[in-house]
């Protein structure tokens, strides 16, 4: 049997907004300077706190999810993780027991000890109250300690550690300081590559958590090897082109990394850029935030042309959300402003103040079955009939379309490839 020892820890919450990424991110820097290699994952599918742990961390951070990846592909990572590295942290999505699989969920079926991080902004012995609230709601799972975050003053932090039962463990602090929060917009933080001055940022948070930190290494946890299916040579020398730039930011590492193990060749370009269209046998528009920049891709005509005589030639192209409003014939921003898009796929989209649909994705397309997850403020009207509508397992509203012209397949949809490896190559292979 492949077993592996490490470390670890699941970093959760009794809500989202309490500060778990702030309390990851500081957590993976400090441990770095101490020489130790750090492996973050990121509980469900989000797609921007990855990006910032994993500069907090210098390694990519991967999503798990026990419905999306499924539980072999989960195991696989956290195994592959404690080969070597000396701590792994997961950082759970938000509040420990929300959702369907929950944080929680995740912790009990691979025995990860629980941090819970707790606003302790406006109370003083409470905080101990709501540590042993959360410690004791389920049987069987591990809280290990908590850490306060947004505390007043050193006396402060004192009276939340002195609140808390002696059998959780005190593990740090971050103080009340809006110097330290990491910026947001509309589907949550910025992403790392739009923030210049992350690596200052994520330093201060390493300061701050110093002062209050525990030394000791959480307990170690035994991860055994799953088995995963091979993809070995099914897109052996297909040329992919890939969007990647600040508007088609959203890509998960597992989806890269199983189309280069499939022989795949992966050839990024920056349409904001002004990159043309790789010479390619297929084409990947994944989700991002086209709608922050419809003035440069409006006038990306050259680019529109060939990503049209792409589509026309019967060569597979792939456009996931912010993909599928850039392949529609216009967009237009909150404000109402208006722009063309690439005419790939007859419609229109606009964005809206709230969000549109939220949720984990199930979608029977005729390569197979895969699932992901769909989060937007988009509306879209397309004029086409769909080929498939996704399914939400938790029985929630978002349910989304996917339309298919030819080789192109166009959805809200964010696709994790891993969830059928041999479905996803065939949306690729020539």
């Amino acid at each position: 049997m492949d077993l592996r020892h490490c470390p670890a820890l699941l970093v959760s919450a009794p809500a989202s907004g309490q500060g778990k990424t702030s309390v990851t991110a500081a957590l993976a820097r400090w441990h770095a300077r101490q020489g130790r290699r750090v492996r973050v994952f990121k509980t469900g599918p989000d797609f921007l706190d990855p990006t910032v742990l994993e500069r907090a961390s210098g390694a990519p951070a991967y999503q798990l999810d026990l419905w999306m990846n499924g539980e072999a592909d989960v195991r696989a990572r956290l195994n592959a993780a404690a080969r070597d590295a000396d701590l792994i942290l997961v950082e759970g999505v938000m509040g420990l027991f929300d959702g369907s699989p929950s944080s929680a969920d995740l912790a009990q079926a691979f025995g990860l000890p629980v941090l819970a991080v707790i606003d302790g902004s406006a109370m003083a012995q409470t905080f101990g109250a709501l540590a042993t609230g959360l410690a004791r709601y389920r049987a069987g799972l591990v809280v290990h300690g908590v850490a306060a975050n947004r505390i007043g003053s050193a006396h402060h932090a004192r009276l939340l550690r002195e609140s808390v039962p002696p059998e959780l463990h005190w593990v740090g602090a971050l103080p009340r300081n809006a110097a330290l929060a990491l910026p947001e917009r509309h589907l949550g933080l910025v992403s790392a590559g739009e923030l210049h001055d992350l690596d200052a940022r994520v330093d201060a948070l390493a300061d701050a958590w110093q002062q209050h930190a525990s030394t000791a290494l959480p307990p170690r946890v035994a991860f055994v090897a799953s088995d995963t299916p091979s993809v070995r040579g099914l897109l052996q020398g297909v040329r992919i082109a890939i969007a990647r730039d600040a508007a088609f930011c959203f890509l998960y590492p597992a989806n890269l990394d199983l189309l280069r193990d499939a022989g795949a060749q992966l050839r990024y370009f920056s349409p904001l850029a002004g990159d043309p269209l790789p010479e390619c046998d297929a084409v990947w528009l994944p989700g991002g935030y086209p709608e922050l920049h419809l003035h440069a891709l409006s006038q990306r005509t050259d680019l529109h042309i060939a990503l049209r005589a792409h589509r026309d030639a019967g060569k597979p192209l792939l456009a996931e959300c912010g993909g599928l409003l850039f392949a529609l014939d216009s967009l237009a921003d909150r404000d109402g402003a208006r722009a063309p898009m690439a005419g790939l796929l007859r419609g229109s989209a606009a964005m809206q103040s709230r969000m549109a649909a939220l949720g984990l994705q199930s979608v029977a397309l005729p390569e197979g079955t895969l699932r992901g997850h769909t989060f937007h403020y988009a509306k879209a009207s397309v004029d086409a009939v769909p080929i498939a509508v996704a399914v939400n397992p938790n029985d929630g509203p978002s349910a989304e379309a996917v339309y298919r012209e030819g080789r192109m397949t166009a959805s809200f949809v964010h696709v994790y490839f891993p969830s059928n490896p041999h479905a996803a190559t065939r949306l690729f292979a020539p």
